[in-house]
């Protein structure tokens, strides 16, 4: 805790509160060694330099300062270290001092600077008039706090560096995985505005087809002109069905007519072939359900067992579609799995994405995780009655 409030997170919501909190403690930690100091050396004895009010007036005059070490790390390091040619209590906020420059200054700048504090500690000694310890201990001793002063500071910036460049690579990865998933739903979409293309192509060339009968025999029976009506009404029904489910189609050569639900099992028996232990069983009934629901029944298959042959611990998986109309249809892909993260295949799961964004579009549900050894991966979508 107290290593957080000294080092708070930059552009944090609590880094001001934090700044002032390491400021108080600062304060307090100066005056406190300053204050121990004062007791243990010369500074209470008689023939020291200057008196020990005095002496105890410049520490707090230092500890003062300190507020301002984070601005002027240098300026405040310059102006406290000859106090310490004369005052103990003065050696708390000098220490303090050369922490904050340790974080924020050159190592050579910052050996100079712990050189010049410890060597006051002989001029002082020299100022007293019976000191009770040896000049090499004020050596010692100055040179220890120094050295450790300069580590701890060294330490915290070398610290904030590696969060730093940690943060920046992690806001990086987090983008780039944005950006693959937004690709991944435009590919998505592309290729379903591709396949409603060749969709709406065949309704309307139905339509024509039977609005031309009309035109040139316009003396037909009336079963035969009602049949031909409701040709034209139920292409046209589902060729508007179909549009909704898309925003745009996009120029260019349409692709061949894309499988559906029939073309599952031809599929199935592909992935077989290439070695992979398949389960496959369909409880959907024989009329099946519409052309536009059935191919997306038939990727979401083909997805589901592309991620099982890619991230599957073994090459097996199991495919169960059931459901009827007005029940929904219900996709269930199953395969081992003995991944290091619950709920989560490794990979960048730009395929998930790609079956959530068909699921969305289509008005169903989707979700997967991994349980007991199996990753299972469910699709819902509705089939009006």
């Amino acid at each position: 805790m107290l290593f957080h409030l000294l080092v708070p997170e930059p552009g944090s919501r609590r880094a001001a509160v934090r700044d002032r909190l390491a400021d108080a403690i600062a304060i307090v930690l100066a005056l406190l060694y300053g204050t121990t100091m004062m007791l243990v050396g010369d500074a209470t004895r008689p023939g020291a330099a200057i008196p020990w009010p005095v002496d105890l007036a410049l520490g707090g005059a230092g500890a003062a300062a300190l507020l301002v070490r984070r601005r002027h790390p240098l300026a405040v390091l310059v102006a406290l270290l000859p106090f310490g040619v004369v005052s103990v209590a003065a050696t708390g906020p000098i220490l303090v001092a050369l922490f904050t420059a340790a974080i924020r200054l050159r190592f050579p700048l910052l050996l100079l600077l712990g050189t010049v504090n410890v060597a006051t500690g002989g001029v002082y000694y020299l100022l007293q008039d019976r000191p009770a310890y040896d000049v090499w201990v004020d050596f010692v001793v100055r040179g220890v706090i120094t050295a450790a002063a300069l580590g701890w500071g060294s330490f915290v910036r070398a610290y904030r560096r590696l969060t730093t460049s940690l943060r920046d690579h992690a806001a990086r990865l987090e983008a780039e995985q944005h950006l693959r998933e937004d690709q991944a739903r435009l590919a998505e979409r592309a290729r379903i505005a591709r396949e409603m293309h060749d969709v709406l192509a065949h309704r309307m060339s139905l339509i024509s087809l039977h609005a031309g009968a009309l035109e040139v025999r316009g003396s037909l029976p009336p079963e035969e002109l009602s049949l031909a009506a409701g040709a034209i009404r139920t292409s046209a029904h589902e060729a508007l069905e179909e549009l909704r489910s898309v925003v745009g189609v996009p120029r260019g050569r349409p692709e061949p007519p894309q499988p559906g639900l029939a073309d599952v099992g031809e599929l199935v028996a592909s992935v077989r072939a290439a070695g992979m232990s398949i389960g496959f069983d369909s409880a959907l009934p024989p009329d099946g359900p519409p052309v536009m629901l059935g191919r997306t029944v038939y990727r979401i298959v083909q997805e589901g067992l592309t991620n099982a042959r890619k991230h599957g611990s073994d090459a097996a998986a199991t495919v169960l579609l059931e459901g009827a109309a007005g029940h929904g249809v219900r996709i269930t892909i199953s395969n081992p799995f003995r991944g290091t993260r619950a709920g989560a295949p490794p990979g960048s799961g730009l395929g998930l994405v790609g079956i959530g964004e068909r699921v969305g579009m289509a008005g169903g549900s989707f979700r997967y995780g991994a349980d007991g050894g199996v990753f299972r991966l469910e699709a819902e979508l509705p089939w009006p009655a």
